[in-house]
């Protein structure tokens, strides 16, 4: 399996980015995917997990802000981030698991500054 996420770069405080992660490869139509995101001196942490057949779960920051979709016709999973913050600022890695196995994408940086 591989992913391959686009679509960070620099925003303003407030400003919206659209992550992109397609999936190739073998795997299964069941599966969760989803984003993780990490910053200097932090553990990669999730923040936004969505299964299959479309539920979804976010880490409380970003609850209200980020929305996590799929398109599972062509396999890809997105992050729609808007009113971003400073905090925001990362490296964002996209995810698959299936049968329980773990499948990281690159990360995107996402820098929020002014």
């Amino acid at each position: 399996v591989q992913l391959q996420a686009s679509g960070g770069g620099l925003v303003q405080p407030g400003g919206s980015l659209r992550l992109s992660c397609a999936a190739s490869g073998s795997f299964s139509s069941i599966n969760a995917m989803g984003w993780y995101r990490q910053t200097p001196g932090k553990q990669r942490g999730l923040i936004a997990l969505i299964s299959s057949d479309g539920m979804t779960n976010y880490e409380d920051s970003v609850k209200g802000r980020f929305t996590v979709s799929r398109d599972n016709a062509k396999n890809t999973v997105y992050l729609q981030m808007n009113n971003l913050k400073r905090e925001d600022t990362a490296v964002y890695y996209c995810y698959l698991i299936q049968r329980g196995i773990p499948y990281w994408g690159q990360g995107t940086l996402v820098t929020v500054s002014s």
